[in-house]
């Protein structure tokens, strides 16, 4: 329970966090938030970890006047980690994934794992960049399409366009909006916001399936 507090706490003041961390660690933070980045993306097991608004935060941290980090640096980093990330996500279901699917697993949802497979089918490879923009789906979506062996070159275009572009966003958009004086007042209903907005398009595509499943069993029962 204390350590739920201390997420919910986390996210809800990760300006402040981030400005700790800053002072704690200098330069190393750079590093601090790659390894953040590429384990949230790269690592199946760990889609709790904050993306986009972490993202937002750090880009609204570098364009503060302490200027402690280069937004350039920062874009750049963060991209590599992204991109990385899902590289190796996609690796692990290639060579793991398949146990996955006909076992239960006291570390992964088996519930994420059918969602993401149900967005893949529908969207395809456009899934790896599109996911990029919904938690949860953003970490599974690699290691499905590795499981669903997608030819490496086709899923590598998909991953460096996306990891470019969802990056570029938040770390600019902290950039550019994040010191502006009503984000600094209520940056934690911004980050509330930015996470609200990122899982509406799963949350849709949830009740959608559910609507097209009653659909096709009233239509069988028929």
């Amino acid at each position: 329970m204390e350590l739920i507090k201390l997420a919910v706490d986390f996210l809800l003041h990760m300006d402040k966090y981030l400005n700790m961390i800053v002072e704690a660690t200098g330069v190393w933070t750079y590093i601090v938030l790659f390894v953040v980045i590429f384990i949230e993306t790269g690592l199946v097991v760990t889609p709790f970890l904050p993306g986009d608004s972490l993202l937002f935060a750090a880009g609204a941290l570098a364009a503060s006047a302490a200027h402690v980090l280069d937004v350039k640096i920062l874009f750049f980093a963060l991209a590599v980690a992204a991109v990385l990330g899902d590289t190796a996500n996609y690796w692990i279901g290639h060579y793991i994934g398949p146990k996955v699917f006909k076992t239960e697993s006291r570390w992964l949802k088996k519930e994420y794992l059918d969602r993401t497979q149900a967005f893949y089918d529908k969207h395809g490879g456009k899934t790896i960049f599109l996911a990029r923009f919904i938690p949860i789906i953003r970490t599974f979506a690699p290691f499905v399409a590795g499981i669903g062996k997608m030819r490496y070159g086709y899923f590598i275009t998909y991953n460096v366009v996306g990891g470019i572009v969802w990056t570029a966003l938040f770390i600019f958009g902290g950039y550019f909006f994040g010191n502006l004086p009503f984000v600094e007042e209520n940056f934690s209903l911004v980050v509330i916001a930015i996470i609200l907005i990122s899982v509406l398009p799963a949350v849709y595509e949830y009740f959608k399936g559910r609507r097209e499943a009653k659909a096709a069993a009233a239509q069988a029962a028929e």
